[in-house]
């Protein structure tokens, strides 16, 4: 089962990318169709199949390297689809995290419909986004199954029983109290955060600001929050972009804005665990944050610098995943922690 969760996990990761790589090729509409391509299984390789599927979509011309971009993606997914679906079978035959593994294949069922919507939709930006989102959602989910069946409990229980041999005081509790209380606040402006970057991206927004930290000039006085979150107008198509250049540096200056908010608070929380963590292993984790959280910060400022190089917005993309399960991570171990303390 270790060994599954391993595999799935790093798969999930390669999906990440994978979707990132295509979002930032343009190849999201590289197939009109889903689950096929151009009406086959795979992308159309001769002529005679290529003459079928312009045929068949006149007014979509096929663009062989996109096309590929957007199978290896559906094909990497599926078989993602396939392992969790391994995964909630073996817990279902060892009653052990029924609920966690059928959240899991609910969220995949869920994400897989998103995916066709994407398509289906022609890149509506909300429908990308929440894609994006379910993306970074299945592999939290991964991590925690993963931490729920290693062993570390035990160490952490091992840990808390030397610290209960020294009595542990009121104020001690409630230094834990308090660590848990700041990673609990934390993850949901890390989750926010990440949203935006899929709205930021989602909208075509990421270069349009050639400045930083300020962006094209007086933007402050243009600000409006009504751009940031109204839907996009309705579009035939929402590939490169339909929103005007004011709008979309709205969105881009917002997800700066909360980008400090995020950068702050972490900080914060890793000053919190420093201080008032005694376990080896949480210390650890939250020093490997902050070099995770100066990491993400550094590639997207040079995002804005080098005007979104396709390397340097991919490992954007997965380095906030990294992130995310640094967080959750913290987040399970604490809680293991706290729970033996009380």
């Amino acid at each position: 089962m270790s060994k599954l969760l391993n595999l799935t996990i790093l798969l999930a990761f390669l999906v990440i990318a994978l979707g990132a790589y295509t979002r930032l090729t343009d190849a999201g509409l590289g197939c009109p169709d889903w689950p096929g391509c151009y009406g086959f299984n795979s992308v159309p390789a001769n002529a005679q199949d290529i003459a079928s599927a312009q045929l068949a979509y006149p007014d979509k011309p096929l663009h062989i390297e996109k096309a590929w971009n957007e199978m290896i993606h559906r094909y990497i997914a599926g078989l993602l689809g396939i392992l969790i679906l391994l995964i909630f079978i073996t817990c279902g035959k060892r009653k052990q995290h029924v609920p966690l593994a059928t959240l899991l294949i609910l969220l995949v069922l869920f994400q897989a419909a998103l995916g066709m919507w994407t398509v289906t939709m022609n890149l509506q930006p909300i429908i990308v986004m929440g894609h994006l989102l379910g993306g970074f959602s299945i592999l939290a989910l991964l991590v925690l199954l993963r931490l729920r069946l290693s062993n570390i409990k035990g160490t952490l229980i091992q840990a808390t029983q030397t610290l209960n041999n020294k009595v542990i005081l009121p104020t001690q509790r409630q230094r834990l109290i308090r660590i848990q209380l700041y990673c609990g606040i934390a993850l949901p402006i890390l989750i926010i955060q990440i949203a935006l970057g899929g709205w930021t991206s989602s909208n075509y927004a990421a270069i349009v600001c050639t400045d930083f930290p300020i962006c094209n000039g007086d933007w402050l006085s243009r600000f409006n929050f009504s751009d940031v979150f109204s839907l996009s107008p309705l579009a035939e198509t929402y590939q490169y972009g339909v929103r005007d250049t004011i709008a979309r540096m709205n969105i881009h200056v917002t997800h700066r804005i909360w980008a400090g908010v995020t950068f702050i608070f972490l900080l914060l929380t890793a000053y919190q665990l420093f201080k008032s963590q005694p376990e080896k292993k949480i210390r650890l984790t939250a020093k490997v944050l902050v070099i995770v959280l100066c990491l993400q910060v550094s590639l997207g400022i040079a995002n804005v610098f080098f005007q979104l190089p396709l390397s340097i917005a991919v490992a954007h993309n997965l380095v906030a995943a990294i992130l995310l399960i640094t967080l959750v991570t913290l987040l399970w171990l604490n809680q293991q922690q706290l729970q033996e303390v009380l």
